[in-house]
C-alpha cells in the first residue's frame, strides 16, 4: 500500500530532509516517489533502505545531470525523483553504505553551491522590494507597497537560510581544519 504525504523542507534543511526520509524508511516506508513537497512511500521491511538526496549543480534532465545520476544507480542506487535542480536515491543497506558525501571537502562544495543558489534570489528580492516600495509611493499604490513587503519577507526569509548554511559551512570548516 502507498502513503503521500505532504511536507514542507527548506532548501536549507536538505538535511533535516533527509534524515526525516532515512527515519521513514527506518519505520518501513521507502521513497518511491519526490516532488515538491510530496513524498510517496511504500511498505518495506524496517531499515531496508538508505535515502541521500543532492543539489545538482545542473539540472537532472542536462547531459552532466543524466550522467551523475547513472554514475549513481551504478553503485547498487535507484534513482528516485527530482525536485528542480535537487535528485532523491535509495539504496538498499544490503548492498552496502550509501553516501553521496564521503568527505568535508564534497560537503563543504554541495554547501557552497546551495548558497550560490539563494544569493541571488535574495538580491533579486532586495531590488524587487524597492522598485515596487517606490513605485508604491510615488503612484500612491497600495498593492505596490504589499509586493515590496512580501519581497522583503522573502529577503529575511533568504538570508535566515543563508545564515544556517554559512554556519554549517563554518562547522565544517573548522572540522576539516582539525583533521589536516
Amino acid at each position: 500500500m502507498r502513503q503521500v504525504i505532504r511536507k514542507l523542507f527548506w532548501a536549507w534543511d536538505f538535511d533535516k530532509e533527509e534524515k526525516w526520509l532515512n527515519e521513514m524508511a527506518a519505520q518501513g516506508k521507502a521513497l518511491v516517489s519526490a516532488r515538491y513537497i510530496t513524498y510517496e512511500f511504500e511498505e518495506s521491511q524496517p531499515g531496508e533502505y538508505a535515502v541521500r538526496l543532492e543539489m545538482l549543480e545542473n539540472s537532472p534532465a542536462s547531459e552532466e545531470g543524466r550522467q551523475y545520476i547513472e554514475f549513481v544507480e551504478s553503485t547498487g542506487a535507484e534513482y528516485v525523483g527530482k525536485v528542480m535542480k535537487w535528485v532523491y536515491f535509495r539504496k538498499k543497506k544490503e548492498l552496502g553504505e550509501f553516501e553521496l558525501h564521503g568527505d568535508n571537502a564534497t560537503r563543504l562544495k554541495h554547501l557552497k553551491s546551495i548558497m550560490m543558489l539563494l544569493l541571488p534570489l535574495g538580491v533579486m528580492n532586495v531590488f524587487i522590494g524597492l522598485y515596487n516600495l517606490c513605485i508604491g509611493i510615488g503612484l500612491n499604490s497600495g498593492i505596490n507597497v504589499l509586493c515590496s513587503l512580501c519581497s522583503f519577507a522573502v529577503t529575511v526569509l533568504l538570508v535566515f537560510g543563508l545564515k544556517r548554511l554559512n554556519d554549517k559551512k563554518k562547522k565544517l570548516e573548522k572540522e576539516s581544519q582539525l583533521f589536516e
